[in-house]
């Protein structure tokens, strides 16, 4: 049976010997993925990671999970688990942290690095980390954790085995199957298999690809593909792809020094992150292929290859400036060669054809995964996820890392390997394991925070509403001064708009129908200044409706002299 919750009210207490399961963040959406995991009044938290905003979003810069839930049992907290270290699994820590300091982290190697550097970025001093490898185990207060080897589209990636008195969770973080990976580091399928033999309570999956049916490409199909590209080119390379993958920027080095190319990093990120990951020996540069994007500009365009962030069309990002023809010393020519080694984050697209647009403008040629082979995705497709069903057997199923399409097919895939209990969840949606079975108990507010410069939580839904009517229909203000004896109106109304004509000339229409509405209301006895606020608001509303079909903010304001 499967599980929904149209109607749901506040969880009651957590029956002993139980585990509560609250999710914080990706359920719904792919980004700001967060677990909390509540067992015999301890909490353990699984991933913290930001979403990045759409075109509805204005003047945001991130969305983070919400802390509500647990904001005031944060002492609770035994530990944070990150499974691996893309953003949407580790970019809120630093403000998880500013309400904790002292929550341990605990990761791969890698991980871990990646986060240090965002913790400095927030001065916050470094609480304790407890690194960790496949095959390793730690305890903290009720939780016994196990960490299992998963695949992915970054190295180190890791799957949690989570034991309490209740029962046994597998959580896969990210993951793939890819059976050819470019660091020969597959999923564990014999600890899935062992684990499944031991029994696994409740099995919690990657939704992303569940509607792609067979199994995700290898990496290793990239490689020619990619020489194919540098083969044929003819001038300048530039490569944009995220800041965090290692193995495709492991695969342009590789090719560059194939064809006599080198290589510069553009994008305060990817520099970052690609001096972690060759200091810690998860990329191998080859000798003589870096050189500061500076000094690169100075060799012959057939000679260069720039790797860049953005791939995604971030507004501030290197390749959104580049494509703009606004990049500080980058600047796009005719015949270079533009590679964006990366998938569609949904919601993104606008973005995204945006910079391929404003680059073949320049005459840039533009390889996307549209019209080659130039990214694979870093998630299990359908025959991947069945395999892991038929192989871990699951009592219980709760598919995470997805919208709501994907987690419902994921949980389509479960049942017809034979789980009978698949409980479908969303953010806040409460879930207790209690005598081997998974059901929701209730639900608790949680929500999008919104960051929004040196602002966290500030920005209400109803703002960026505001937000939304200012940039797409504009907004008038009025102002109207009346006499406070007579009530009549002494000067005004003095309008003004943005975004609904260039004259405000065309406004002369409803001067007099806001008089005479003033006036009728004063005659009613109306003589509240708020109120006559809202007659100039109604009367202004609809005349700009009837006559300029639109529906902008109104701001009236009447004073009284």
């Amino acid at each position: 049976m499967t599980h929904t919750h149209p109607e749901l009210s506040a969880p009651g207490p957590l029956a002993p010997g139980a585990l509560r399961v609250i999710p914080l963040g990706g359920l719904g959406d792919v980004g700001r993925n967060m677990t909390a995991f509540e067992y015999d009044g301890r909490i353990l938290l699984v991933d913290c990671g930001v979403l990045f905003p759409e075109d509805h979003h204005p003047g945001v810069d991130l969305i983070l999970p919400d802390f509500e839930p647990i904001r005031d049992r944060l002492d609770a907290v035994e530990a944070l688990v990150l499974t691996h270290g893309h953003e949407d699994h580790i970019g809120a820590t630093p403000y998880l942290l500013r309400e904790r300091n002292d929550i341990p982290l605990v990761g791969s190697n890698l991980t871990l690095s990646l986060v240090r550097p965002k913790l400095r970025e927030h001065r916050l001093k470094e609480t304790v980390h407890f690194p960790v490898k496949e095959g390793e185990s730690l305890t903290f207060g009720p939780f016994e954790l196990e960490f299992v080897a998963v695949n992915h589209s970054i190295p180190d990636a890791l799957a949690v085995v989570i034991r309490t008195g209740a029962g046994t969770v597998l959580h896969t973080g990210d993951f793939k199957m890819d059976q050819l990976p470019l660091d020969g580091r597959i999923t564990d399928l014999n600890a899935f298999a062992r684990l499944g033999d031991e029994g696994v309570d409740l099995f919690m999956t990657d939704s992303t690809n569940a509607e792609v049916p067979g199994f995700t490409t290898s990496e290793q199909e990239i490689t020619p593909v990619l020489e194919r590209v540098f083969a044929r080119s003819k001038q300048r390379i530039i490569v944009a792809c995220f800041a965090s993958h290692i193995h495709r920027v492991q695969q342009i080095l590789d090719t560059a020094v194939a064809n006599n190319r080198k290589v510069a990093y553009v994008g305060r990120s990817m520099v970052r992150n690609m001096g972690i990951a060759q200091d810690l020996g998860y990329l191998t540069v080859p000798p003589g292929v870096m050189v500061d994007a500076k000094e690169l500009a100075k060799l012959p365009p057939e000679r260069q290859v720039l790797i860049s962030t953005g791939s995604q069309g971030e507004p501030l990002s290197a390749l959104s400036r580049i494509a703009q023809r606004s990049h500080h010393f980058v600047h796009i020519e005719e015949g270079d060669t533009v590679v964006l080694a990366s998938s569609l984050i949904p919601g993104n697209e606008n973005a995204v054809y945006r910079v391929i647009n404003g680059l073949t403008r320049w005459g840039a040629e533009v390889v996307h995964k549209g019209n080659a082979l130039v990214h694979v995705s870093g998630h299990a497709s359908a025959g991947e996820l069945l395999y892991c069903y038929n192989i871990v057997k699951p009592k219980n199923v709760l598919p995470i890392h997805g919208e709501i399409r994907h987690m419902r097919a994921n949980g389509d895939l479960a049942r017809r390997t034979g789980v009978e209990n698949v409980v479908m969840a969303e953010d806040g949606v409460v879930v207790d394991l209690a005598d081997g079975v998974a059901k929701v108990v209730g639900k608790v507010d949680c929500g999008y925070v919104f960051v929004d410069g040196s602002s966290v939580g500030d920005l209400t839904e109803s703002l960026l509403k505001d937000r939304r009517v200012l940039g797409e229909e504009g907004f008038v203000s009025v102002i109207v001064v009346v006499d406070s004896v007579t009530g009549k109106v002494a000067a005004g109304p003095t309008i003004q708009a943005r975004g609904l004509a260039e004259d405000d000339k065309r406004f002369n229409d409803i001067r007099q129908p806001i008089i005479d509405a003033i006036d009728a209301a004063v005659a009613e006895g109306v003589r509240d200044s708020y109120q006559l606020q809202q007659t100039v608001r109604r009367v202004v509303g609809r005349w700009v409706n009837k006559s300029l079909q639109r529906r902008p903010m109104i701001i009236p304001v009447v004073i009284e002299s």
